[in-house]
């Protein structure tokens, strides 16, 4: 695969485990959504400055596998910001521990409302100055 992961640091990066399989031995899709979302979910609250909520996830496709022992990096850029929700790219790239070869194994897009301290929805404040 010739696509590079995206430049910036991942959000999240761990190690697939043999924990993390479903009763086929394979790593679950369910263990790597959840990752998706953390890493989402961590590119929102800091964009909105709070607490928020995942309200939809689209477009996620199993690509290619992840096998235990590879290195799970996430990748989440914030693609737009409406007054109380925020749509979040997530890349999710593979390593084997023993090579340096990368693959996008799936990728989705998290839509996310920014929510007050009753929960309701509030409106995402402007970008912070760098």
């Amino acid at each position: 695969m010739s696509a590079m992961p995206p430049p910036q640091e991942p959000v999240i990066r761990t190690i697939a485990m043999p924990a993390d399989t479903n009763p086929a031995g394979d790593i679950f899709g369910g263990w790597l959504m959840t990752l998706m979302d953390l890493a989402a979910g961590n590119a929102a609250t800091r964009r909105a400055r709070g607490r928020c909520a995942t309200v939809a996830v689209d477009g996620m496709a199993f690509l290619r596998p992840v096998l235990v022992g590879d290195e799970v990096s996430l990748y989440a850029t914030i693609e737009k910001v409406g007054r109380t929700s925020m749509t979040v790219h997530v890349e999710a790239w593979r390593r084997s521990r023993a090579e340096e070869l990368r693959e996008r194994v799936t990728e989705a897009r998290f839509t996310f409302v920014a929510l007050d301290d009753e929960r309701r929805p509030r409106v995402v404040p402007p970008e912070a100055a760098s």
